[in-house]
Formats: structure tokens, sequence, C-alpha cells
């Protein structure tokens, strides 16, 4: 059984109580609360914001399904950031801190459930290989369980995510077991299997077992696109990603794609590089030149396509942000901004090559009800919100749409 909810996270051009109003108004039977810098601050919430909440909830017949800590909190041009697996203290005990208080937001809402996501191995942890970042995160998802009363039921989610270190739900069943607390279980996100499994149906089946919650949105095929720093053991499958290699003594970028190889620099290659850009074509099976693009005169600014790029970007790991922000005029160039497109697809870093763009339900190629009876055939029984911080804009519509499609496929 899946009990449909909506994520605040969709919603926030509204005040956090118009919100709940919102989702009860369209049929839902819960709502996730998800922390937002203006909507829903754990920081600025007092315990009658709380209370206000609480009864908002009663009065409009609906429950909190869940308790989102969300990624963008800290910082909403780099989110994710600090993770649960930072090298930096101080920043580890940020992230740890968020949790704690999404759980102690869980307490007064009487909500039994709080999610989070694991991070990305970023530049720091590639500069420091010594470091375990399994063992780090799991140690701090056990300083997060101590915030749990023993007398309580609240038990705290892993969403795997696509490019993060929890990126398969094969890998959040081997932390929970890693983990090896009854408190801490599995955060199925469709869209995100979808992303990240060859057999999606077949992962959701084997996954619904230790799943207590779900997000659910839809998503479609698109440009796979790998992004790594030039080093002596590259390798590529252009069968499956096309790449960008970043050259970090240039900041330049080397498209590897066998219908437009690029050279996106401010200034032509020289002999050295122009030597190692044939390296690395032959290397990658492309027989063609690639022309030089002058960087320079690349369009850097505002477009329509800001969202897609963005949200492709920030699930690169283990390249510098500066280095991914300097992609975005160059994957922005390929997408058309400013004249033809050399790409047509939304461009994805998928390993499937569905892109992580999450779509309203019905307007993807994620197969939803097939997806709802394998996880309801092996066990899955909870609260599925919809997750649609795409469609802010268009929210009423998003909402809306959302509900007629996913009930009518949740009552078959």
């Amino acid at each position: 059984m899946i009990d449909l909810s909506y994520s605040s996270f969709g919603l926030t051009q509204l005040r956090f109580l118009d919100a709940i109003d919102a989702v009860a108004r369209a049929g839902y039977a819960g709502v996730e609360m998800a922390f937002h810098r203006e909507q829903f601050n754990p920081f600025n919430l007092t315990s009658d914001d709380l209370d206000a909440v609480k009864r908002q909830l009663a009065r409009r017949g609906i429950a909190p399904a869940c308790v989102a800590t969300a990624s963008h909190f800290f910082n909403p041009s780099r989110p994710h950031e600090p993770s649960l697996m930072s090298l930096d203290t101080a920043g580890r005990k940020r992230r740890i801190d968020l949790v704690k208080r999404g759980i102690r937001v869980a307490r007064q809402l009487g909500s039994k459930l709080v999610t989070f996501g694991s991070g990305f191995v970023r530049e720091e942890h590639v500069h420091q290989p010594q470091m375990d970042v399994q063992a780090l995160l799991a140690e701090s998802i056990h300083e997060c369980l101590r915030e749990i009363r023993d007398d309580e039921d609240i038990t705290l989610l892993i969403e795997p995510e696509p490019g993060m270190a929890i990126e398969t739900l094969a890998q959040g069943q081997a932390l929970i077991e890693a983990v090896g607390s009854p408190r801490f279980a599995l955060h199925i996100d469709l869209c995100h299997a979808y992303c990240s499994e060859p057999d999606y149906l077949v992962a959701l089946a084997q996954a619904a077992p230790q799943a207590r919650y779900l997000h659910i949105s839809d998503a479609r095929a698109g440009w796979n696109l790998k992004i790594v720093e030039d080093g002596a053991s590259l390798a590529f499958d252009l069968d499956h990603a096309s790449c960008l290699v970043y050259f970090p003594d240039s900041a330049d970028y080397l498209l590897l794609d066998r219908r437009h190889p690029r050279y996106f620099a401010e200034r032509a290659p020289s002999a050295a590089r122009q030597r190692r850009i044939n390296d690395l074509l032959a290397r990658a099976g492309i027989a063609q030149a690639a022309p030089w693009v002058d960087y320079a005169g690349l369009y850097a600014g505002a477009s329509p396509l800001d969202d897609e790029i963005f949200t492709y970007l920030i699930s690169v790991p283990g390249i510098s942000f500066d280095a991914l922000e300097r992609a975005h005029p160059v994957i922005a160039h390929l997408r058309g901004v400013r004249g033809p497109a050399l790409v047509e697809r939304m461009v994805a870093n998928t390993r499937t090559g569905i892109v992580h763009f999450h779509e309203i339900p019905g307007e993807g190629t994620l197969d939803l009800a097939a997806s709802f009876r394998a996880l309801n055939a092996h066990g899955f029984h909870g609260y599925g919100s919809v997750e649609l911080y795409h469609h802010v804009d268009a929210w009423q519509s998003a909402l809306e749409a959302s509900h007629r499609h996913l009930a009518a496929i949740a009552q078959a």
C-alpha cells in the first residue's frame, strides 16, 4: 500500500501553513516537511511555530509523512555541502546538527521518519585517499542516531542519489547493514532508481523490505556525459557516456564525443597540448579532429537551461566546484543556449543515461505502475511523496496533475 504525499520542497513559493493547505486540497494523505532557508528553517522555528504546523495538519486531516533535512539548506549554489562525510570536522558537525534538528522537529510534529543523503565524494576526498569515506559516513550516522530516544518511534533514512557516495539501492542496503541499527532504513527515490539501476524494477523489489519511504517523480533518457580530470589512467566508454576532460593546468576542456569532439580554451592549443588532445582522441576511438572553440566567446549569462545544467553539474563527483562551474558555459553551448544545439537531449550524469531531473509523474518514461507493483508485492507499505523541486513556478498544476496520475495508479 502506497499512501500519496507531497513534498513542501516543491511548494517553496507558499507560506508553510499554506503549503499544507494546498496539499490537503489536492487530495494527498500526507505532506513531506522539507527544511528550507526561507519557508521551513529549523534554526528559526519556535515551539509555537511547530505547534501551529501540528494544528494545521490535524485540521486538514493529513499526516506528517517525513522530515527531509534538505540538501540545499546551507549553500544553495553548492547543495549537499557540507555532508556527513566532509573531511572538515566543523562542516561535518553542521550537517549532523541539521539531521538532529530534523529528529527534534519530527518528535514535536509526530512524524516517524527523517531522511538525508550521503553527499558526494568531492575533491577533498580525492586528494586524501587514505581517508575511509564509508567509515566516516557510518560514524556520522551513529552520531545522528544518538539523538533518537529509546522510547520513541523515529527512523532515520538514507536516500541513494545519482553520483553520490551512496548512489544505488544496493549501496544503501549495504550501509544499513554496516550501521546495524533498527532505527536506520532505506528511502527509495523512484527517479534515482531509474537513473542508477540497470533493471530498476528488480532493484525496487529487492530493496522493498528495507524501505520505509518513497520519493516519486518521473524521468527520461538524456545525453550521458562524464567530467573527469586529465590523468595517465583515463579510459573511456563512449557507448555509455561522452566525456569532458578537464585540464587543471589551464582550466580548459576537451569533449570526447563521437559526433562533436571539441577543445574549449581561451587560445588555440600549444604543440604539447595538441599532442595530448590527439592521444586522448585516439584512446577514445575518435578518428576526427577536435576543433578549437574560444572559451572566452561562450555565452556565460542566465538562460532557461540553467536549472538543468546546474542539476547536472552538482551531481559530478571528484572535481572541484570551480572546475564544474567553469564548465557551465561549455555545456550551455553544446545544448544550444545561444546558437544551434549540438546536443538535443538534456544532459545526464548517471549509470543508465536517464536524466536526474524530476519530471511530473506521467510526463516521462518511468513505469510508475510497474514500480508500485514491484514495491507492494515485496512488502513495502508507507508514504510516497511527490518531489518536484524543478516545478516550483508551476506548483499548482504540478501538484494537481501528479495526484490525478498517481491516484489512478495507486487505486489500480
